[in-house]
């Protein structure tokens, strides 16, 4: 049987030990409402609060992969954009060579086909040498045949190893997709014709090599203007003088422009595999962002189930926990009028 007392309310004690809990449910009901988080706090559930942390931390990191995945693909449309407009240019001093080796213009007719040749081959050099994206230089890496450094490369922005793009969340090679420098190599006139550089040992090759020496160049450079107007000119079927800045008819022995030919197509072959190397590679960068973009999704779904309120169940648990806190605070009123029940018993 329980005993009356005044000094002690148990009866109180339990009303408010209810209504304690029932306030702290109901607060904890609004806090996750309000916050749409069901771990606001360690201690509301220590290993998923680090975890959630984790995700979040790579979540973040996976939105900068994503973003140098997309700046990769720009920096290689960008030079596959280049490179068509230098193969607008080759097409074009083609059909004028092959102009010019019909063999029924004069002199003064071929000097007009030269000017334009030597105008597109300037714009090639010019062309090649500005193309870059934020300060890496995209046409101008010089290789040597067997792919190490040709020299003169300080400026270019890269090295022999190409340009890595971090599209990953470690520092391990699955997180790398590496862009070859072969597919940043030297693409003006000297690096375009290589094919013709490499064949002095050829007749034609000889022949266009004296025609070059000629006018005081160089045929492993064609990048001063007595070098690239010398070229330019046995496209034509002439020889250019640099003292008189004037042409002449080729003697034979010479290189024809029928001969001339073949190099610009082998420059025109070299630019369509370059321009086909970087499509590959935009494939697999474009590959990497889809993988990327899944990862991210899955990654925010299981971030979502770990963190996120249900809404339907914390209104429910609000809605027990307000009941619960009206009920104790009548009931402690009630509870609280008991030891007035002693006073009938003096």
């Amino acid at each position: 049987m329980a005993s009356i007392t005044i000094n002690t309310n148990i009866s109180s004690l339990i009303a408010q030990r209810s209504l304690g809990n029932a306030t702290d449910a109901m607060n904890l009901a609004i806090e996750r409402m309000t916050t749409g988080y069901k771990i606001n706090h360690a201690s509301d559930n220590a290993a998923g609060y680090s975890i959630a942390n984790m995700w979040e931390t790579q979540l973040g990191s996976l939105d900068v992969a994503m973003d140098n995945a997309a700046t990769g693909i720009d920096m290689l449309t960008t030079a596959e954009e280049t490179y068509r407009l230098l193969t607008a240019h080759l097409q074009r001093v083609r059909d004028l060579t092959e102009q010019a080796a019909n063999g029924t213009y004069g002199s003064q007719s071929l000097k007009a086909i030269q000017a334009e040749v030597y105008a597109r081959m300037s714009e090639v050099n010019r062309i090649s040498a500005n193309a870059e994206f934020n300060g890496v230089k995209l046409m101008a890496f010089n290789l040597n045949e067997d792919g190490t450094d040709g020299g003169d490369n300080e400026d270019v922005g890269m090295t022999t190893a190409g340009i890595n793009l971090q599209v990953g969340l470690y520092a391990d090679k699955h997180s790398i997709i590496n862009l070859n420098i072969e597919l940043f190599k030297n693409a003006s006139l000297t690096g375009l014709f290589s094919g013709a550089l490499a064949s002095e040992t050829s007749e034609s090759g000889k022949m266009l090599s004296e025609l070059v020496e000629a006018a005081g160049g160089d045929i492993q450079k064609l990048g001063d203007d007595a070098e690239v107007q010398a070229f330019a000119a046995a496209c034509c079927g002439l020889v250019y003088i640099p003292d008189k800045k004037d042409f002449y008819l080729q003697t034979d022995g010479a290189c024809t422009p029928k001969e001339m030919l073949q190099f610009l197509d082998d420059a025109i072959d070299d630019i369509s595999s370059r321009v086909t190397r970087i499509g590959a590679a935009s494939n697999r960068v474009q590959s990497a962002i889809t993988a990327l973009d899944v990862q991210s999704q899955n990654l925010t779904s299981s971030l979502s189930t770990l963190r996120d309120t249900d809404i339907a169940e914390e209104s429910s648990n609000f809605i027990q926990a307000q009941i619960l806190q009206q009920s104790s605070a009548t009931l402690l009123s009630t509870a609280n009028q008991l030891p007035q029940i002693a006073l009938n018993l003096v």
